[in-house]
């Protein structure tokens, strides 16, 4: 995995993570193509693109966030299409039903979850409870709510 983005219908990028070394502006141009290049496909086309440099973008579009990960050309696209749907869902139970506005508002929540279920660029962990555990204690720590027992209450834990 070189590059994770997450940016909105019309090419806002609300949250980006880099795997591999780029230069200033080689993530500036990333930044604007990538959006392009996915936002410009028709509904009915692959969620995978052939890119540049021999890099794959594999996408997923969920309500009005597109999820993109950047990977070699021999990586497995189904795989990289669970890892997505797994952030997606670790981001759903922890936000209920995320939405581009709880990525705005709370995006260093979003980079922690994300932190925590990828590190380098490989899965560090795929347990959707673990992973949400760690995020009741980091606000915990941080003498937020008690995340844990709502998301008990609402049946999503």
């Amino acid at each position: 995995m070189n590059f994770l983005l997450l940016f909105s219908r019309q090419g806002k990028i609300r949250l980006h993570r880099w795997y591999n070394a780029y230069s200033e502006k080689d993530r500036r141009k990333i930044l604007k193509d990538v959006p392009f290049v996915v936002c410009n496909r028709k509904p009915r086309m692959s969620n995978v693109v052939e890119w540049r440099d021999g890099l794959k973008l594999i996408y997923k579009r969920y309500a009005s966030l597109i999820f993109c990960i950047a990977t070699e050309k021999e990586e497995n696209e189904l795989l990289i299409l669970e890892i997505i749907h797994r952030y997606v869902e670790l981001l759903d139970a922890y936000f209920g039903n995320v939405c581009e506005l709880d990525i705005i508002f709370n995006f260093d929540k979003a980079y922690y979850i994300l932190d925590e279920f990828i590190l380098g660029g490989f899965i560090q962990e795929s347990s959707r409870k673990l992973c949400l555990d760690a995020m009741c204690e980091a606000d915990l720590l941080a003498g937020e709510v008690d995340v844990k027992r709502i998301l008990e209450e609402v049946g999503l834990y």
